[in-house]
């Protein structure tokens, strides 16, 4: 009534104003200058941010991972550390539409250096243009320390991929009610936390690692060579469509022009 402030009738509740004691607000406000806003729906997603629930205990932990470990089929099982801290395993699709790159010429990864941690890419300067294949399955042995940052590091040097890690996202691909629904996972997010939660079943939670294509790309990232190969790649994905449309109407004259000579000289 005094500072002519307006909201919303259902974030009256929320407002924290002492419009009883006399201030500046008072002589600076006027119905000039109050905001309106339009009535908000009932379905109007709420603004006010609500509070973060309180990370779980350690015994929240153990027997979450007990009943997780109850419904694992085979022996990929999770373990609690005595620091509070957990490993596990993880399974990531590799759904690639876009070639990758990797060095030219380098012999495929030993055991030997998996465990020297030697970088085979830093061998050699070459570099070529490689398909992953679609929907490949990559299993991975993490902590719950380890972020999806982490992860997608740790999937392109299994694959010796050279592009920069910022090209990739990691999503969480959920099934409900017939639908397949995808969310991209922040890099600081805990995938092994997510996959406790959600069980062992990948029907109900799996993880995809897809091209970074929300906007956030850092093309200042792709190198000139890697832009023309992008551009060619294009170019004969455009040709390719355009062969389609051409064989695809080519049938479909021929199939016209055979029926119209059997039906030549009949009736009707």
């Amino acid at each position: 009534a005094d500072c002519r402030y307006t909201c919303h009738q259902e974030c009256r509740s929320l407002i924290q104003l002492d419009c009883r004691r006399p201030g500046p607000c008072q002589s600076q406000l006027s119905p000039e200058n109050t905001l309106l806003l339009p009535p908000r729906s009932q379905n109007a997603t709420q603004t006010v941010e609500e509070e973060k629930p309180e990370p779980p205990t350690v015994q929240e932990i153990k027997q979450r991972i007990e009943k997780y470990n109850a419904k694992v089929t085979n022996c990929l099982l999770m373990k609690l550390n005595d620091d509070g801290t957990y490993t596990g395993f993880i399974k990531v699709h590799l759904k690639l539409r876009r070639p990758v790159t990797v060095p030219a010429g380098i012999r495929p990864q030993s055991i030997y250096d998996a465990l020297k941690e030697v970088n085979l890419a830093e061998m050699t300067d070459k570099r070529t243009s490689f398909y992953l294949p679609l929907d490949a399955i990559k299993q991975l042995h993490i902590s719950s320390t380890t972020t999806v940052s982490e992860v997608i590091q740790g999937l392109l040097k299994k694959f010796m991929v050279v592009d920069n890690p910022q090209k990739f996202a990691l999503f969480k691909e959920m099934r409900k009610d017939g639908q397949v629904l995808f969310q991209k996972l922040p890099l600081t997010e805990y995938p092994l936390y997510l996959r406790l939660l959600a069980g062992p079943d990948t029907d109900v939670l799996s993880f995809v690692l897809k091209e970074n294509e929300t906007g956030e790309v850092e093309w200042d990232a792709f190198s000139i060579p890697e832009l023309q190969n992008f551009l060619m790649i294009l170019d004969k994905e455009e040709k390719d469509k355009i062969q389609q449309v051409h064989r695809k109407y080519e049938r479909f004259k021929q199939r016209l022009q055979q029926t119209l000579k059997e039906a030549r000289g009949k009736p009707g």
